[in-house]
């Protein structure tokens, strides 16, 4: 295989795509890191469900505040009119649809976009969904951000979803370490490969039809 985007440049490439006065979730894991490549010239503001809004980016080491932190429990900042507010009124901006994008980790998205990332079904994984289901359907586009392969090498980019769902048809875009693709209604397109990387190779890896870039 070629080369593969590092997980900052994931990142960088999902930041690229906010645009200016967005109302943005990033959820757990690799998502938060996001944060740290908005451009300062741009007004966007950051939501944590446990109830954050004008999140900033990480603090530098040795200024973090232990009483902010994101819902991943990660110290974060609070830019010049941000505010926190109560969990309930957190939720009920992302049930009433007041969220722009949200942005998500996945253990599997499926062509139609479908999305499982919140239990992989094995007996001895603690079912913690958190505020994923509300996420995937109270924000106007759902982003996912993973890798494209499992540690064993199988695609999470799949036909048929095989975890628990946690959202039917909700996913508009995927970025992983191999590519960008749109989840069209004709199928997955091919927005963007890794240097390097041919269709071919991506199909390869990826357990699913895809649909060639447009010109």
């Amino acid at each position: 295989m070629n080369t593969r985007y590092t997980r900052d440049q994931m990142a960088a490439r999902v930041a690229q795509d906010i645009p200016e006065g967005a109302y943005v979730n990033l959820g757990i894991g690799l998502p938060t890191k996001v944060a740290n490549y908005l451009p300062q010239e741009k007004e966007i503001f950051l939501h944590s469900e446990n109830g954050l809004l004008g999140m900033g980016p990480a603090p530098a080491p040795g200024e973090e505040d232990e009483d902010l932190i994101n819902a991943g429990k990660q110290p974060v900042t609070l830019l010049t009119g941000g505010a926190y507010f109560h969990h309930a009124d957190s939720f009920a901006m992302m049930r009433g649809g007041h969220l722009d994008i949200c942005v998500l980790g996945a253990f599997q998205v499926s062509h139609t976009g479908d999305l499982a990332n919140w239990h992989t079904g094995a007996p001895d994984a603690i079912p913690a969904v958190g505020g994923a289901m509300d996420l995937a359907i109270g924000a106007k586009q759902v982003f996912v951000m993973m890798e494209h392969q499992t540690k064993t090498g199988e695609s999470k980019i799949v036909e048929r979803c095989t975890y628990p769902l946690t959202g039917i048809g909700c996913v508009s875009r995927i970025y992983t370490d191999l590519a960008v693709l749109d989840v069209t209604p004709e199928g997955l397109r091919v927005r963007e490969m890794a240097p390097g990387l041919t269709l071919a190779d991506l199909q390869a890896v990826t357990a699913a039809p895809l649909l060639a870039p447009l010109e």
